[in-house]
């Protein structure tokens, strides 16, 4: 046992370790490290060129040994260059499957945390109050339209047409539809016909258990709610609650509150042609309720209508031949609207008013406003409201009497007061009341030519930038006192000093009229705009140039859209604004040159927090004191001495101008005194048949002028609406420089003639023709536009360009609802 102990212990090593027992190879090992690596360099053996390799390999093997310390191998430790930096495709594959999972655990986790809130208490809609500027309730509006009805009571072929409109894989995909909000953007982006992008249920989720409002957070309960709200309700109840809880326009909450708004029957009567116009209501209520009188909004109803009949052939619910037959049988026109309880009068358009101001100077939407709950505080004052319709009903029932004198029918007036110092709109007339079919706001509509009420912005453009008289040379500096020619008939000069051409005319160019032959000879700008003679003006605003006259209506608070293009007739008010921006304008003047925007809405509460977006809006200096003061001290000489002496029954201190346009077809009267500004407007027009009419022998008289009628509204108006008001001054007119006459006038002043008139001239149409400097297409026409030619020289608050351009316009029939809005309900 002890000599096998002794052979097992002193054992060699085999061939190769001679000497080295098995014991020892440990020390030998040490023994190589401790000597750095020598005896191993020195005993190598490998072939000549393989040193690099094997230490590379040497490399791989330490870095692979390096790697798995770490928990990611990136940068990869094993390769050199880009290739470094480059994931392999297990790194790639795995971040990926990290990613879907933790975006799979998060909608997981979304998904099992999301409850179905309790629904909208949409049975119990609030109403909305509105309030006179005394606070006290002018109208309440909204909440009681709705009838729910049972899914079963609307026809199948109805229910698809709104299910081919909004979302035709209902019954088969799972409340929210990926590729339609995809394709929804898409649509948009390339300019084609916007879609919604929410599914049924997304839409019913939104209406009966969230807000409208536009989050990104409460688009994604949307859609969480969306997926889950199918485990608690079938497709048939989702569609159902959908079809209840839309909005329609016409005050109408539900199917069959649209079907007797619409058609004046039940949800269960219905037709598919009928039911495809109301499921596009659903998109664009505000316009397309109007589908029964306003041509855009039949337009694009029309439009929509057809639509929705296509998609329901395409998906078959309706074959090829029905689709045929519906369109053939023509669009199923609406009944005409009656306005809900509390909206008679002038009230509809105040409120409408009201509304629409709210809408654009926040974020509530139509919609909202449905829901009601809001209270909406208004500039409009109730006495002067129905001063201002108290006046016109007795100059209605003075003049007018449309059931013995067929030239009195379908005469409109519009009308509206502002508070100079801060833009406030205190009163408005609309029309005769949408109790009576009258939708359009005549107050609030564009579409008129304002005529000669137009030459006070030409004179304080004259006054702020001066005119170019002679070619070639600076502007010279004009005042009242600047002559010019007044003659009929004269040619006129552009800056370039070349004559403005009239293809029409036999010379090949224009020759601007006026409305008599009287030869008034030079006379000044004073004299011109008392008498309201056109060719001073004309003449002035080519010279002052268009950008120029241009930009100060901009400033006094005209909107772009509603002014004429560069054409003679510009300058003597081919112009269409509203009455409320003319009013608007001219309160700038009587502001001292300090331009507000008009504003209708002061304060809106919901839930008893006010919204923001309802302060004052704050003055801008539009123009100098002295050009305003200027131009008021003009415009009272009309009131003294010019075609407005019919203001003077007023007894106040008062400035103002008249206008009328061509073949009478409207007439005007502003006015103003320091506490408030009125513009009056009178035109006639068919409901039947678009256009302005010619007013002659309305009212008995053989020519109507803004000095007649429209300024007895005005006068009767103020009178009440200033009653126990102090009477005020005008500021003094402010001392000017020396002023330039036009090349050709007199030195000395002339004495007026025999032949020179004393009293207030009448104006008569004339032609005009397009300027030469730009290309002249006709102005798009505005809602309550009329085919008007040009403009007069004298009269009403519309007229005063006799030779103006021919301005192509269709305005909107008396029942004509949604007017262009340029007032204190939508601005730019």
């Amino acid at each position: 046992m002890s000599e096998h102990r002794r052979r097992s212990s002193g054992r060699t090593a085999p061939s190769g370790s001679e000497g080295v027992p098995y014991g020892g190879r440990a020390e030998a090992r040490r023994a190589a490290r401790a000597g750095g690596g020598r005896g191993r360099r020195a005993a190598d053996t490998r072939p000549a060129g393989a040193g690099h390799s094997g230490r590379a390999a040497t490399r791989r093997a330490s870095a692979a040994r390096s790697s798995r310390g770490r928990l990611i191998d990136y940068p990869r430790a094993d390769k050199r260059g880009l290739r470094r930096w480059l994931p392999s495709w297990k790194q790639l594959l795995g971040t990926f499957l990290l990613f879907s999972g933790g975006v799979l655990g998060l909608f997981g986790y979304a998904y099992a945390t999301t409850t179905i809130p309790s629904a909208n208490p949409s049975t119990q809609q609030q109403s909305n109050t509105y309030y006179w500027s005394d606070g006290s309730v002018m109208a309440t509006q909204g909440q009681t339209n709705r009838q729910n009805v049972d899914l079963a009571q609307v026809p199948k072929l109805a229910q698809w047409d709104f299910l081919a409109a909004e979302n035709a894989t209902f019954y088969t995909d799972p409340g929210v539809d990926t590729q339609g909000m995809l394709r929804a953007v898409y649509h948009m982006a390339t300019g084609g016909e916007v879609q919604s992008g929410s599914t049924i249920t997304q839409q019913f989720v939104k209406n009966t258990y969230l807000s409208q409002n536009q989050s990104v957070t409460r688009k994604l309960r949307e859609i969480m709610i969306s997926l889950k709200i199918g485990s608690q309700l079938s497709k048939q109840q989702i569609l159902q609650g959908y079809l209840n809880s839309c909005y329609y326009g016409r005050d109408a909450y539900g199917i069959e509150a649209a079907a007797r708004a619409y058609y004046h029957e039940h949800a269960s009567q219905l037709t598919v042609s009928q039911g495809a116009f109301i499921a596009a209501t659903v998109n664009e209520p505000s316009l397309l309720m109007h589908a029964d009188t306003d041509p855009q909004a039949k337009t694009q109803a029309k439009a929509r209508w057809t639509y929705v009949l296509e998609r329901m052939a395409k998906i078959h619910k309706i074959t090829d031949a029905q689709e045929q037959q519906y369109l053939a049988a023509g669009f199923p026109t609406p009944k005409p609207y009656t306005a809900s309880a509390g909206m008679s009068g002038q009230t509809g358009y105040l409120v409408d008013a009201a509304k629409k101001y709210v809408e654009a100077h926040s974020s509530i939407t139509e919609q909202q406003f449905g829901r009601g709950g809001y209270q909406i505080y208004t500039t409009f004052d109730k006495k002067k409201v129905n001063a201002l319709s108290a006046s016109v009903a007795a100059m209605a029932m003075k003049h007018l009497d449309p059931k013995h004198r067929s030239a009195d029918k379908n005469v409109q007036v519009g009308a509206a007061s502002i508070d100079p110092s801060t833009g406030a709109v205190v009163a408005l007339y609309g029309g005769a009341g949408w109790n009576k079919g009258h939708w359009t706001d005549n107050a609030d509509a564009t579409g008129v030519p304002v005529g000669s009420t137009f030459k006070p912005v030409d004179l304080a453009a004259a006054l702020d930038h001066g005119a170019v008289l002679s070619p070639g040379q600076p502007a010279s500096p004009i005042t009242p006192d600047s002559k010019f020619n007044g003659d009929d008939g004269i040619t006129i000069k552009n800056q370039q000093g070349q004559q403005v051409p009239d293809p029409g005319d036999p010379t090949g160019l224009l020759h601007q009229r006026n409305d008599v032959p009287t030869k008034w000879g030079y006379i000044t700008l004073r004299k011109a705009m008392e008498q309201s003679v056109n060719t001073p003006y004309v003449q002035l605003g080519e010279y002052v140039g268009y950008d120029n006259v241009e930009n100060e209506a901009l400033r006094a608070g005209l909107l772009r859209k509603s002014l004429q293009y560069d054409t003679p007739g510009f300058y003597i008010g081919t112009s269409t604004p509203s009455a409320i921006r003319m009013a608007d304008a001219y309160a700038t003047f009587d502001a001292g040159g300090v331009q507000h925007e008009p504003y209708s809405v002061t304060k809106v509460i919901a839930d008893g927090q006010p919204f923001p977006g309802f302060d004052k809006p704050k003055g801008t200096t539009a123009m100098p004191a002295s050009t305003a003061d200027t131009v008021t001290d003009v415009l009272q000489d009309v009131v003294k001495h010019g075609t407005g002496t019919n203001a003077q029954a007023l007894g106040r201190p008062v400035a103002g101008k008249t206008g009328t346009t061509d073949d009478y077809k409207s007439a005007w009267f502003i006015g103003y005194t320091p506490q408030l500004v009125t513009s009056v407007a009178m035109f006639k027009e068919d409901p039947k048949n678009a256009g302005l009419q010619s007013m002659q022998g309305v009212g008995g008289y053989a020519k109507v002028f803004g000095a007649d009628m429209p300024t007895e509204v005005w006068t009767g108006y103020m009178t009440a609406a200033l009653q126990g008001q102090p009477v005020q001054q005008f500021p003094p007119a402010p001392q000017l420089g020396q002023s330039t006459d036009e090349y050709g006038a007199p030195s000395p002043t002339p004495s007026p003639t025999a032949s020179t008139p004393t009293a207030p001239v009448t104006p008569s149409p004339s032609a005009g023709t397009c300027h030469p400097k730009k290309d002249c297409p006709s102005p798009t026409p505005t809602d309550t536009s009329g085919t008007i030619t040009g403009g007069t020289g004298d009269g009403g608050l519309l007229g005063g360009t006799t030779g103006g351009a021919t301005q192509s316009t269709s305005p909107t029939p008396t029942p004509t609802p949604t007017p262009s809005f340029s007032g204190p309900g939508r601005h730019p």
